[in-house]
């Protein structure tokens, strides 16, 4: 089995930062893909951003791009995600998830953590 853990959600104000963590434990692949996703109250799940196993390819939805900054240590199985000049837009509940086979689907994002609520007010 495969365990998420994130950490790092919070409230914040309109303009502030946030640096999200997501650790994984459990089985080991020999490469995986790694992205956070986000759920808004009333909305359907929705891609953020994702990472290479090597760091060298990062994705980012439109929303976030030149705010959100995702990152991962390979070391200590743990994938970031700098947010800055956060919004009240941003506010969702944020999950990371594993790509075992870094197809880039959704679909293909086998194991998922149980999310963190981040929360910006304006």
């Amino acid at each position: 089995q495969v365990q998420l853990v994130e950490s790092g959600g919070g409230l914040v104000q309109a303009g502030d930062s946030l640096r999200l963590s997501c650790a994984v434990s459990g089985r080991t692949f020999t490469t995986y893909t790694m992205g956070w996703f986000r759920q808004a109250p009333g909305k359907g799940r929705e891609f953020v951003a994702s990472i290479s196993w090597g760091g060298g390819t990062t994705f980012y939805a439109d929303s976030v791009k030149g705010r959100f900054t995702i990152s991962r240590d390979n070391a200590k199985r743990t994938v970031y995600l700098q947010m800055n000049f956060l919004k009240p837009e941003d506010t969702a509940v944020y999950y990371c998830a594993v790509d075992p086979r870094s197809a880039g689907t959704m679909s293909s994002y086998a194991y998922w953590g149980q999310g963190t609520q981040v929360t910006v007010s304006s």
